[in-house]
């Protein structure tokens, strides 16, 4: 709930007498109420209690836009803004927020990189475990994915339609057809990953180079912990044989 930040009176020529209360959670907001204040012709009060913490901030931002306006400057311009960063202090000691608020920033910067060539993420995973494990079938595309096997197709066809993907027959047996890059999707992938890279140079801008790569295999080390049990969940649903049945 917003509590109010200063407090203080006004008069005007006249003598007619005004409550001043400025109320929000951002200190830019009553800065500014204050300095428009201060150029009017009104004139602030310290208040019944001048030596207050209260009435002490209301006189510093009066006295510090009065100044600005006397030299002619902007009268808001002569309070520096402070922070507008909201993140609480002690949320930031906690790691699992991190990577969540920084994975939605990733992933949106990624994002605008994909949708300016009309893929999406999905396309990009595809080719890459191409890339990465060569040719394979729809079916287990989508179970390494995790992903439904509709969906998979969907993007598969995607791929296709723009040539960086072919369905062909394997090889080994005929009878199954699998989904491989085309010459023209590893030359099509090498530059998007180039491409992709430049999001990673605006986020870890502060780091050096060393940095980045301790990074890099911190959280590599941190995926291969989260990744293994759901690995092993997969091949407990499909890979072992039936249980057998027991009498009734």
């Amino acid at each position: 709930m917003e509590q109010p930040i200063v407090n203080g009176g006004a008069r005007d020529a006249s003598g007619a007498t005004f409550a001043v209360i400025g109320i929000s959670n951002m200190p830019t907001d009553w800065a500014k109420v204050f300095s428009s204040l201060a150029g009017a012709d009104l004139t602030l009060d310290g208040g019944a209690n001048p030596g207050g913490g209260e009435q002490a901030l209301l006189r510093a931002v009066t006295e510090a836009a009065a100044t600005g306006a006397g030299r002619g400057d902007n009268p808001a311009a002569a309070i520096p803004p402070p922070s507008m960063s909201m993140t609480p202090p002690s949320v930031l000691n906690l790691n699992a927020y991190l990577m969540y608020a920084l994975g939605k920033v990733a992933r949106r910067r990624l994002t605008e990189r994909l949708e300016a060539r009309g893929l999406r993420l999905w396309h990009l995973t595809v080719m890459t475990l191409l890339a990465d494990l060569g040719p394979q079938m729809k079916t287990a595309l989508a179970s390494r994915l995790d992903m439904n096997a509709s969906d998979l197709v969907k993007i598969v066809n995607d791929l296709a339609r723009i040539g960086q993907v072919d369905c062909v027959r394997d090889r080994t047996d005929r009878r199954r057809v699998v989904v491989q890059l085309t010459p023209e999707g590893r030359t099509y992938l090498a530059g998007l990953s180039a491409e992709i890279a430049t999001a990673d140079d605006e986020l870890l801008a502060p780091l050096d180079a060393a940095e980045r790569e301790q990074l890099g295999s911190l959280l590599r080390r941190v995926h291969g912990h989260l990744e293994r049990p759901l690995a092993g969940l997969a091949r407990g649903r499909g890979d072992g044989p039936p249980a057998p049945r027991t009498a009734s």
